[in-house]
């Protein structure tokens, strides 16, 4: 989901050089990920790129030696999980006071911006100590000093690590299937108030699964404790200092992008990496013609234009 001030340069400049940032640290992640499964003998069993595996089947063990990577391939598990955690979220955000959620919710995304930073310096061979050192470090300054700069560039580690590790895992057609599921999801909760609501919540705990975009550039060093950013969603379109990004709108694509990149190789992924950049684009001026600055799902228009590029790869490997 993106809300923003207006179709000014600089928020849709950053939001572009943010997504074009993920994806290009997406891309040198999944290249080393192959040999560092190698290296460490972790067994990924085949899975063909047209699959689209509803539930967990069977799989082939692992040769002698190699140690079996998780089963989290299948369509269906993955769908659930989402739901259940929109779901319970929700539940909890409404019953429970952000006050009494603000120091747990600080901590579960304090340790989330952990694992994506361990887990990208593990697959670049920095020893597991090392690396669980310095993503701690870096995990504990997110809570102690939540900046701006600080918040996003985590938030770009996590999401890259999320479709590095899970893009291996599942299938291409597995994850568009998943992402199109998604923007549904994501057109309806904007639509109904939803999203907004659930944002406007987590952000006055000053936690938020989003990039956040300062309107100058001198904001980008402002804490995300600030009222500015607490009282986000309070405030006219207009009267806005920042524009939020939603982080599934950044995920997802590199998902999308990882898995293709397993299932069909390195050319492939980069048109489908490059079509969804387009539905970025795309969303922000359906924002700017239409809709005046309101928030707007990012999402589908990204899925369109990643279903698009998957057929085309679809076409030609075929």
């Amino acid at each position: 989901m993106t809300t923003k001030r207006r179709a000014q340069l600089s928020p849709v400049y950053w939001s572009i050089i943010i997504f074009i940032i993920a994806q290009m640290l997406t891309f040198l992640v999944v290249i080393r990920e192959s040999e560092f499964l190698e290296v460490k003998h972790i067994y990924v069993p085949p899975v063909p790129p047209e699959a689209v595996v509803i539930w967990p089947q069977p799989v082939q063990p692992a040769p002698p030696g190699e140690t079996q990577a998780p089963d989290v391939g299948s369509l269906g598990p993955i769908v659930i999980y989402f739901a259940a955690v929109v779901i319970v979220l929700g539940i909890v955000l409404f019953i429970v006071p952000v006050s009494a959620l603000k120091l747990i919710l600080r901590i579960v995304f304090g340790l989330l911006f952990t694992w994506g930073i361990f887990i990208i310096l593990y697959i670049f061979m920095v020893p597991a100590i090392p690396s669980f050192i310095l993503a701690a470090a870096v995990g504990i300054s997110w809570i102690v000093i939540p900046r701006v700069w600080l918040h996003d560039s985590v938030m770009i580690l996590a999401m890259v690590s999320l479709g590095a590790v899970f893009g291996r895992l599942i299938s291409p057609w597995t994850a568009m299937i998943l992402i199109l599921a998604l923007a549904v999801y994501d057109f309806l909760a904007v639509r109904f108030g939803y999203m907004v609501w659930m944002v406007k919540k987590l952000s006055e705990s000053s936690t938020l699964p989003a990039f956040v975009i300062p309107r100058n550039a001198a904001e980008w060093s402002s804490s995300l404790k600030e009222p500015a950013f607490t009282g986000l969603v309070d405030e006219k379109p207009g009267d806005r200092d920042y524009s939020i990004l939603g982080g599934g709108d950044i995920g997802f694509p590199l998902l999308l992008v990882s898995s293709v990149y397993f299932g069909y190789g390195f050319g492939n992924a980069l048109l489908v990496s490059v079509f969804s950049l387009f539905g970025l684009i795309g969303a922000y001026w359906i924002q700017a013609t239409f809709l005046k600055g309101k928030p707007i799902p990012a999402l589908p228009p990204i899925a369109v234009m990643s279903l698009v590029a998957l057929l085309i790869v679809r076409y030609i490997s075929a």
